[in-house]
């Protein structure tokens, strides 16, 4: 079991931020007072308008550990209300509201009970909290089996793409659906269910199952992975929508 962490409002400063695609920003928040996390956490985000209005949206952390720097990656969703803000707008030195540490059941912590391998599937930028656990995992030097597929649309839209090429204890496979990059063997398309039955763990190695998308995407993994006999109760989804 994960130890509780207090959850509370911080104040967040924007100690630097890049962009991490064409429509995305990765962002490091310096928080004082927060706690730590473990990795597949999320926090939520209140931006307060000068009329007083507020908006609060949910992000995964792709941070995990005692630190009290804070990562976030952010896509921004064109038709939302906050994340073409922090995309967008949101400058260096700004400070901001955060609630968290959030969430203990998708989350993943080095274990001595469980050594089972650990798959994490990913659609776009649900990545972030399962590059988390796969970072995290890159901490320890005993542990269990990492395996990560990526479903991506191109090259260009792959989150971490130097911290997952450069990964030596997670076995990185990437599935681009739309475009394939130069030299692939493979041609872009969709992840199917004889994708993930070849590229994933099989339910005999009894695996611990993060999946994490928009939601179409992690209800069809979700499926697939049933359908192959996997036990429901190793299965972990977190999904997402406009934000």
């Amino acid at each position: 079991m994960t130890p509780r962490i207090p959850v509370a409002w911080h104040v967040a400063r924007v100690a630097a931020r890049r962009p991490e695609t064409g429509s995305a920003v990765r962002l490091e928040l310096d928080v004082p007072t927060w706690p730590g996390n473990p990795a597949g956490s999320h926090l939520d985000i209140r931006l307060t308008a000068p009329d007083g209005y507020q908006a609060t949206r949910s992000y995964s952390i792709a941070s995990s550990g005692a630190s009290t720097t804070v990562v976030l990656a952010v896509d921004e969703v064109p038709d939302g209300e906050v994340s073409p803000y922090l995309v967008r707008d949101l400058a260096v030195g700004e400070e901001m509201e955060v609630h968290g540490p959030l969430g203990r059941f998708f989350v993943w912590a080095p274990s001595d009970a469980d050594r089972s391998p650990v798959q994490l599937i990913a659609g776009g930028s649900g990545v972030v909290p399962l590059f988390a656990m796969a970072a995290a995992r890159e901490r320890e030097a005993d542990g269990e089996d990492f395996r990560l597929l990526y479903s991506v649309r191109t090259p260009r839209d792959v989150f971490f793409a130097e911290e997952l090429s450069a990964l030596s204890r997670t076995v990185v496979e990437i599935v681009h659906t739309r475009e394939a990059p130069p030299g692939s063997t493979r041609p872009p398309g969709r992840l199917t269910l004889e994708a993930v039955a070849e590229r994933t763990f099989p339910a005999s190695a009894a695996p611990r199952v993060y999946v994490c998308g928009p939601t179409p995407f992690v209800e069809a993994v979700a499926d697939w992975l049933l359908a192959l006999g996997h036990d429901p109760q190793r299965i972990r989804t977190e999904r997402f929508g406009g934000s």
